[in-house]
């Protein structure tokens, strides 16, 4: 295990990128294999329905809603432990509008599993976006595009063919919606929170930025590993149940310095944070404050540790990892 060393945060020793694994009995074996065969054709068929048919179809807001609930309760995902800072179970009513994510707000979402974006559209119907290292601008992409990207190779720079934007001018674009972000650019195992894009750092001063922590039981639904397909599938449909642990903060606000604290800041060095964007070096400490207060509020929502540790940490793990797998 030492050739994985460097791909370890060298403060806490956390791993982001292994994969989890949980032990069953092989007493289970026969159970298990009978609730893929039960799932796995109609996941396929409420899944291939949905993208390829309902959602061109006007069913409303409701009825996409309660396609994508089943897409969700076919592999037994039925359990949602929600929290939110600042309310009491069973006081969620009268908090609401100001607590949770609205029409015209930014969602800034830990990344560990394509059930992330299903679950985040099953509840927000949000406008998805992809965030690279490389630069402030996001690429808008579809739902499904979303799931796929929790499964494929991460990337420090957008495809050549992108179409790239900014949040503010998404928001303007759609204002009855609110934007998905994340910021880590990548996914993990959960363990540990990434080094951020600066790509929020595009929010106008007025908006709300919402972190919210997914977490999953069990975690060996998570997929670090890009082209886990047969793992993912073999760990979601063979267990009776799935529980998400939902976490939403308080809202943060890109609140911008002043111009001359701005330009006086911009000479403070990149090191004194986590962030470790490859933009890094242009961000003022105001900016690197916003982000720093997003990133720890989703490693306190998800009772984890900032790690040193991107974009560029996971392809260097992911090409020793599949080296390794071949020998």
């Amino acid at each position: 295990m030492e050739k994985y060393s460097q791909y370890r945060d060298r403060g806490s020793g956390i791993a982001p990128f292994f994969p989890i694994s949980t032990q069953s009995s092989t007493l289970y074996l026969p159970f298990h294999i009978f609730l893929i065969l039960l799932r796995l054709p109609i996941l396929l068929s409420v899944t291939l329905s949905y993208f390829f048919v309902l959602q061109w179809l006007p069913i409303g807001s409701l009825g996409k809603k309660a396609s994508l609930w089943l897409i969700l309760g076919t592999p037994g995902v039925w359990w949602i432990d929600l929290q939110i800072d600042g309310v009491k179970k069973g006081s969620l009513a009268k908090h609401h509008k100001a607590r949770l994510p609205q029409p015209g707000s930014i969602i800034a979402c830990s990344h560990t599993s394509p059930l992330d974006a299903l679950y985040l559209a099953a509840i927000f119907d949000p406008v998805f976006t992809a965030s690279y290292p490389s630069t402030r601008q996001v690429e808008r992409i579809s739902l499904f595009h979303a799931i796929l990207r929790a499964l494929q190779q991460p990337q420090t720079d957008p495809p050549r063919n992108a179409k790239l934007t900014d949040l503010k001018t998404l928001i303007q674009q759609h204002p009855h919606r609110a934007i998905v972000v994340f910021p880590e650019c990548t996914t993990t195992n959960g363990r540990g929170t990434l080094a951020f894009s600066s790509s929020l750092l595009t929010t106008p001063p007025g908006v709300k930025i919402f972190p919210i922590s997914l977490r999953y039981t069990a975690p060996d639904i998570t997929t670090p590993i890009p082209g886990s397909y047969i793992t993912f599938l073999w760990n979601l449909l063979s267990k009776p149940s799935h529980c998400i642990r939902v976490r939403i903060a308080e809202s943060v606000y890109n609140q911008r310095a002043p111009q001359t604290e701005a330009l006086r800041d911009e000479r403070a060095s990149s090191s004194e944070t986590l962030l470790g964007s490859e933009e890094g070096d242009n961000m003022n400490a105001s900016e690197k404050r916003v982000l720093d207060r997003v990133a720890d509020a989703l490693a306190r929502l998800g009772r984890i540790k900032r790690v040193a540790l991107g974009v560029k940490d996971k392809q260097g793990f992911v090409k020793v990892w599949t080296n390794q797998k071949k020998r």
